[in-house]
Formats: C-alpha cells, structure tokens, sequence
C-alpha cells in the first residue's frame, strides 16, 4: 500500500488516512477514535524517542502511542 507513515510527517503536517498496517483489532481501536480510511488527519506534536503522537481528527484532539502511529498510512498533498 502506497502511503506515508503518520509517524513520518512533521508537526503541523496533515493527510488522508488511505490504509492502517494492522489486524482487525487494531483497526476497530483506531476507528472507535475516529480513524479509518478516508478520514483527514492534522499531526499536532510528537515526542522523541517514540513517545505519544498528538493528533487532531475533526473537532478532536487524541494522543496515540507511537507503535498506532506508525501503522497508520496516510496519502499527503505532495504525495
């Protein structure tokens, strides 16, 4: 699957959620969030070392650890 990892971007960076490299568990973790495909994704903040990534998915703010994160593909507008 064609993608950039949502632990790739930069702060303040955003993109369409196109996959999620993951079970179904997983998915249905991200989805009760609100993501899953086609969802639009705005990275707020992450901290180094593999810390939490901060991120806004409509009106809210979540926090998710970096191992959701990095499962997380999403198509960029210079992608």
């Amino acid at each position: 699957m064609e993608g950039q990892k949502l632990t790739a971007l930069k702060a303040g960076a955003s993109g369409t959620v196109v996959a999620i490299e993951g079970g179904a568990l997983l998915a249905r973790r991200l989805e009760a969030l609100g993501i899953r495909p086609g969802v639009h994704i705005i990275k707020r903040s992450s901290q180094l070392l593999r810390g939490p990534v901060t991120i806004a998915v409509g009106n809210s703010r979540l926090a998710i650890g970096h191992g959701m994160a990095k499962r997380i593909l999403l198509k960029t507008k210079d992608r």
